[in-house]
């Protein structure tokens, strides 16, 4: 049985392959191509996103952790929604593209729609950071931000839950293994298709065609973070969380990716061995659904069906 696209995708995936024929490709190790492209695909999918207007956001600084650079906090709230719980989000990019005002629609969408305050982090990309562990501090830099502002905006603490999508997803993984070795609760990890492993530079049974996020530019983005130690046993967890081996003690986890995604096999890996240590886990494969399915075709099922599981996910912190 051959690979398929879920048909509602089917369309958008092929006017995708036909705006992109005549443009060329990055080349493999060539992180301003690759962030550009990143860019430039995320700002198309912002305009795809359903506008809400019931999101009001305010602006924040904190320190990084080394004390180097300030970190834009963007502070999410729906009008005249009671004080809860909150999540602290990670934009995606690959490690080394995104920005918060590129997922300004993202966020607001999943505010508006489940009642959830959300700060979302503009954590230093690849290869701005210092280190290969810095855009994981910088997360957890937000999260420690929030939990001491949590009386001020109206948050519990103990209900806080860390998000990210793409490349967000692996800084997000690796600020909960920071949170459990540094005894900061974490209410719930939400990782959706998350790049967890720099290992996974190597073609496999997906069809190219398929493929919205390849494994040159997964080379590309996992080596800007990571220099020359990629792929080698120097790999911190902290910074490509598949290369954990003690998941005891982190946060329940909510994991989510396509059928035809390149992070599909590390990802249900990592909730493999996450439930193998005792840590509640809820996980997703979507068949005939690629890397990003939701934003490229928000109106279709496969996107509705993910959507509202998201929206339960949050509002259960």
């Amino acid at each position: 049985m051959k690979y398929e696209l879920d048909p509602d995708l089917a369309p958008a995936m092929a006017e995708l392959k036909r705006g992109a024929a005549g443009a060329p490709r990055p080349v493999r190790g060539d992180w301003q191509a690759v962030r550009a492209s990143a860019n430039a695909g995320q700002a198309h999918m912002a305009t795809l996103s359903p506008t809400v207007t019931d999101v009001t956001t305010t602006d924040f600084t904190t320190e990084t952790f080394d004390g180097e650079a300030s970190l834009l906090l963007r502070w999410y709230a729906k009008t005249g929604k009671a004080p809860g719980p909150a999540v602290v989000y990670v934009h995606g990019g690959g490690m080394l593209g995104g920005s918060v005002d590129l997922y300004n629609e993202v966020v607001a969408w999943y505010v508006a729609h489940s009642g959830i305050p959300f700060l979302s982090v503009d954590l230093r990309l690849a290869p701005e950071a210092p280190t290969s562990t810095a855009m994981a501090e910088d997360v957890y830099s937000a999260l420690i931000w929030l939990r001491e502002h949590a009386t001020s905006l109206g948050v519990d603490p103990d209900r806080i839950a860390l998000m990210g999508d793409s490349g967000g997803g692996g800084p997000t993984a690796g600020a909960a293994i920071l949170a459990r070795d540094r005894n900061i609760p974490v209410a719930k990890q939400i990782l959706i298709y998350p790049m967890l492993d720099d290992r996974n530079t190597t073609p496999g049974v997906i069809p190219d065609d398929f493929l919205t996020w390849g494994y040159n530019n997964n080379y590309t983005g996992w080596a800007t973070l990571l220099g020359n130690e990629i792929g080698t046993e120097d790999v911190s967890p902290i910074a490509a969380p598949a290369r954990l081996t003690d998941f005891t003690g982190l946060a329940p986890a909510y994991i989510e990716v396509g059928d035809l995604d390149i992070f599909r096999d590390e990802d249900i890996s990592y909730a493999a061995r996450l439930a193998r240590h005792g840590v509640p886990i809820e996980l997703h494969v979507h068949p005939g659904a690629p890397h990003g399915f939701e934003r490229f075709v928000p109106d279709s099922d496969i996107a509705r069906r993910a959507m509202t599981d998201r929206v339960r996910t949050i509002t259960d912190i």
